[in-house]
């Protein structure tokens, strides 16, 4: 097996071939299914983040969102408590800065936070996935640490996997990914926190993580 920074090597150079055109389109077909879903629908505040490396691009579902009144959010690295994020607001007249790994976010002001708890679902980016939900992040680890609580909450509800995602422990996280991001198995960490559901442009997909 590829150890996990072969793996991101490898994903990361299999998602920066895709052709403005594709990318595009795959950023279009996520729209039309995001915006179906009724726990989409029904939710309040959302927690996205801006596409970077040719990751999977939600922007046009983050204006979906602003015209229909759902208030966005995006990861900003923590100043002060090493490896976490904050959950600021983000609309069309956020100021923006970027941090140290290069990514835009919104500038600091502890007026626009979001507590972690009053986000209704947060999509998260990754390299790769598995079938059985298995996320790779590029390894700062700072989802891992964002939903590890959620994580240990989640799993011992011992719920189907056609519970209605608003009623399970806040905040819902699904993974989004480009088709191709899809491996036969990742090499998981004790620390590594599998997500409940990823979509991709072309497929949603469900696993039991209640293990």
């Amino acid at each position: 097996m590829s150890t996990r920074n072969e793996i991101r090597k490898s994903l990361r150079t299999k998602r920066q071939s895709l052709s403005e055109v594709e990318q595009q389109q795959f950023s279009d077909d996520l729209l039309i299914q995001l915006s179906a879903r009724s726990d989409v629908l029904a939710a309040k505040n959302i927690a996205l983040y801006l596409a970077n490396d040719s990751e999977l691009d939600a922007m046009p579902f983050i204006k979906w969102c602003w015209q229909n009144n759902k208030k966005t959010y995006l990861p900003v690295i923590h100043p002060f408590s090493h490896g976490q994020l904050l959950f600021l607001h983000y609309d069309e007249n956020s100021v923006m800065k970027k941090n140290n790994y290069g990514i835009l976010e919104p500038k600091l002001d502890v007026r626009l936070i979001k507590t972690i708890g009053e986000i209704d679902i947060i999509f998260t980016p990754l390299v790769a996935f598995d079938p059985l939900g298995n996320r790779l992040g590029m390894g700062g680890g700072f989802y891992d640490r964002t939903l590890s609580s959620w994580y240990q909450q989640y799993r011992h509800q011992h719920q189907p996997l056609d519970v209605t995602p608003s009623k399970l422990t806040k905040p819902y996280p699904i993974g989004l990914a480009h088709d191709i991001q899809l491996i036969d198995a990742i090499p998981a960490q004790l620390w590594d926190i599998p997500l409940p559901e990823i979509i991709t442009p072309t497929r949603q997909y469900k696993f039991d993580i209640h293990k």
